[in-house]
């Protein structure tokens, strides 16, 4: 049965930053919703290199070409940020074997917070499957480039980022 809910998809994540693997899911997605949000969590926990108001705007500078998804940060639990975005599917990638535990585990979790959401997990392309944020950060970070793992003007804010800090 459909629902206005089961219209909105929530795509969380930390985006520290948001990488060409991240843009290749939300191109696949968006089609498949009335709307999909892209939830830009803060995650203070994980230290992210990037302040959240800068990854919220790659972001949307990334996923512009969308007059369907929204860019919003967040700073609660991810369950509390669905319900009030009023989401009904969580969407997450999984880009190997490896961050299927991890996953399945958060999977769990969410369907006891909120039971009334589903998760769905999509695979990257296959050009896209191994790019994680943490790498592109730490390559970036040592002066390689990451222009073919993530948008330009992610490269460029990384870059000023490395200098400013450095």
């Amino acid at each position: 049965m459909s629902t206005a809910r089961n219209r909105i998809a929530v795509y969380p994540g930390t985006f520290d930053p948001i990488t060409n693997g991240h843009v290749d899911l939300v191109n696949r997605a968006a089609p498949l919703f009335e709307k999909l949000i892209v939830g830009v969590a803060e995650s203070p926990a994980k230290g992210p290199a990037l302040p959240l108001a800068l990854r919220v705007e790659l972001a949307r500078e990334a996923l512009a070409a969308h007059g369907n998804v929204e860019v919003r940060g967040f700073n609660s639990l991810l369950a509390h940020f669905v319900s009030e975005v009023g989401g009904g599917v969580l969407l997450r990638g999984l880009r190997a074997v490896s961050d299927f535990e991890y996953e399945f585990q958060l999977a769990s979790m969410n369907r006891h917070l909120i039971p009334e959401v589903e998760t769905l997990f999509l695979t990257p392309a296959e050009q896209y499957g191994f790019i994680s944020s943490s790498l592109v950060r730490e390559i970036s970070r040592l002066g390689g480039d990451v222009s073919g793992f993530v948008p330009a003007a992610v490269d460029r804010a990384l870059q000023a980022e490395w200098r400013r800090a450095g």
